[in-house]
């Protein structure tokens, strides 16, 4: 049974807009965030896609940001959280080590980059693994779903993805226990419009 899963990065937040180091900790959605969100669900309306499951990090963030989207219940699971950077939580973002961080913030209290991956990796898994639900909804964050998608990119069907902004959305579909990218979207804030990457993709 070949399922499809709509993952969705959430809106901007007080710390994204002071560029501070978000993972575990936590910040309200500013107003261009509640903006985000809600032109993020402006996508599946107009194409009227119908979830029949969601789920969203325990983080308010995304919790917010999902009930911006859909009115639907939801559950809550701590596998969708963001990296943990341990004791660089809440701090500038200057202080982040240079791209890829590897296992740089496990020396810090934080986790090690294959831990946390793989922590998403499981979890989103088991959500696509129960019941016979089409078409399931997540709301995580953005070192999170860049992750999952990393981890899928050999499946993918639009090539490797960047720029993961704030109230983007992957789609997957999932067959036989694996996953493949068929769209990635982000959004023209300015004008309420979705750029989807399936359109211009060439691989």
């Amino acid at each position: 049974m070949k399922k499809t899963l709509y993952l969705m990065r959430h809106g901007q937040t007080l710390f994204n807009e002071r560029k501070k180091i978000q993972g575990f900790c936590d910040a309200p959605l500013t107003e261009l965030g509640i903006k985000q969100a809600k032109i993020a669900g402006s996508y599946f309306q107009e194409n009227n896609i119908q979830f029949d499951k969601a789920y969203s990090s325990t983080s308010e963030r995304a919790s917010d940001t999902l009930e911006l989207v859909t009115k639907m219940d939801y559950i809550r699971l701590k596998g969708l959280k963001e990296w943990d950077f341990g004791t660089f939580e809440g701090e500038s973002e200057d202080l982040n080590p240079a791209l890829p961080y590897g296992d740089f913030f496990a020396a810090y209290g934080g986790e090690r980059e294959k831990d946390f991956q793989n922590r998403i990796v499981t979890t989103i898994e088991s959500i696509m693994s129960q019941g016979e639900y089409e078409v399931i909804f997540a709301v995580s964050h953005g070192a999170a779903c860049a992750q999952f998608a990393r981890y899928w990119e050999n499946t993918s069907k639009i090539g490797i993805i960047s720029g993961l902004k704030n109230g983007c959305i992957l789609k997957f579909e999932f067959e036989n226990g694996a996953f493949s990218l068929v769209n990635f979207i982000n959004h023209d804030f300015e004008n309420g419009t979705h750029i989807e990457a399936v359109k211009t993709a060439t691989t």
